[in-house]
């Protein structure tokens, strides 16, 4: 049954459109990545587009990926993530990033990619079917907005896109341990976390980056956007600037 056809979820876009519209968020979707390129070279340049997202590297088109970028009262970006269809077919998550995780580096310059590993946890060796990989979450440092719980109402409609686009077996993504300590897989609706995942090394560095691996099942995300956004954020209030 497609999710299209399904109530799930209406309840949560009503509340986030009347949210986003309240604090003159403006959210715009696309699925040409030469143009979210050229976007984030413009606007984000603190942090380099990731490369499972990477025009030159994959084919993506609006069939399998899609781009969302959030902007303030003033036009500016103040948000961005990017999602991504895989179908795994008779592979789990665990026995494909075995062989491709190289393929998902964080966005940080000189990564070591052979010092660097990958350790199948136990919710990836269930993992299966089409998924989506969730990605290029980033959140500008915009001072009105800290702490508002934007950020969750953004997170979760990426989610609900992707679900409204694929209805996929999972979502899942990649989350630094120091990011994940605070709580920051659980403000965006991820209901599973699981350490150990990924360690990445730097090139001239012997002090790891801990990945951990958080993802949703088909039933998990349904359930999840169910929920009334009241239940699970406090709804910002309207920013009013300062005369």
């Amino acid at each position: 049954m497609s999710f299209h056809s399904m109530n799930e979820g209406a309840q949560f876009v009503a509340t986030s459109r009347d949210i986003l519209l309240q604090n003159q968020i403006k959210v715009t979707i696309g699925s040409d990545f030469l143009e979210y390129r050229k976007l984030l070279r413009e606007e984000r340049p603190q942090q380099i587009m990731g490369a499972p997202f990477d025009p030159d590297m994959h084919d993506l088109n609006h069939k399998n990926a899609f781009w969302l970028v959030a902007r303030d009262s003033d036009g500016l970006m103040m948000h961005t993530q990017a999602s991504r269809l895989i179908n795994l077919k008779q592979r789990t998550l665990s026995g494909y990033m075995l062989k491709r995780f190289r393929d998902f580096p964080p966005a940080i310059p000189d990564i070591d990619l052979k010092r660097s590993r990958y350790r199948a946890s136990p919710g990836a060796n269930r993992i299966t079917g089409d998924v989506v990989y969730h990605g290029e979450v980033w959140m500008g440092d915009t001072g009105q907005y800290r702490g508002t719980g934007l950020s969750t109402v953004l997170a979760r409609y990426g989610i609900h896109e992707a679900m409204c686009r694929w209805n996929p077996d999972y979502i899942f993504g990649f989350m630094a341990r120091t990011v994940a300590f605070k709580g920051f897989a659980e403000r965006m609706g991820y209901m599973h976390n699981e350490p150990g995942a990924l360690r990445w090394y730097r090139k001239g560095s012997d002090m790891p980056l801990e990945g951990f691996v958080s993802y949703l099942s088909n039933e998990d995300t349904r359930y999840l956007l169910q929920m009334p956004v009241v239940d699970v954020v406090d709804v910002p209030q309207p920013q009013s600037k300062a005369a």
